[in-house]
């Protein structure tokens, strides 16, 4: 049975070091983020994020983000794949749990959502998952 969860998480940590970049061309990046998760998702949240900036403003970005902690107290950690894009301040992405990632007892966790994030660094979720 699918379970849907919601909650937030708060950016806690922003690092971010371009690795192209080249007049006329999208200049390409690489951000490590750490984020607080509350809601259905307690816990910590560590991840990778490519970015593709199409103007100052505007980018696509593709990454992946390890969340230990809980899905409604069930504990450990899983893997989230995003894809998403960034435009005059907010991020929206959809994502889904890398099979296979979960431990402990979220072994067998799936599911799929996304977030959108605000101005302040923080972002809505969604994770509609099964765990099994």
């Amino acid at each position: 049975m699918t379970t849907q969860g919601k909650g937030s998480y708060q950016i806690t940590g922003w690092d971010e070091k371009p690795y192209e970049e080249k007049k006329g061309q999208p200049k390409l990046s690489q951000a490590h983020v750490t984020n607080a998760w509350s809601g259905d998702i307690e816990g910590e949240g560590r991840a990778e994020y490519l970015m593709a900036y199409a103007s100052d403003t505007e980018a696509s970005f593709v990454g992946l983000q390890k969340v230990v902690g809980s899905v409604r107290g069930k504990k450990g950690s899983f893997v989230l794949q995003a894809n998403g894009t960034f435009d005059g301040g907010v991020a929206k992405a959809d994502w889904f749990v890398v099979p296979n990632s979960g431990t402990d007892e979220l072994k067998g966790l799936s599911g799929k959502g996304g977030y959108v994030s605000k101005t302040d660094g923080s972002a809505e979720v969604t994770l509609n998952f099964t765990l099994g």
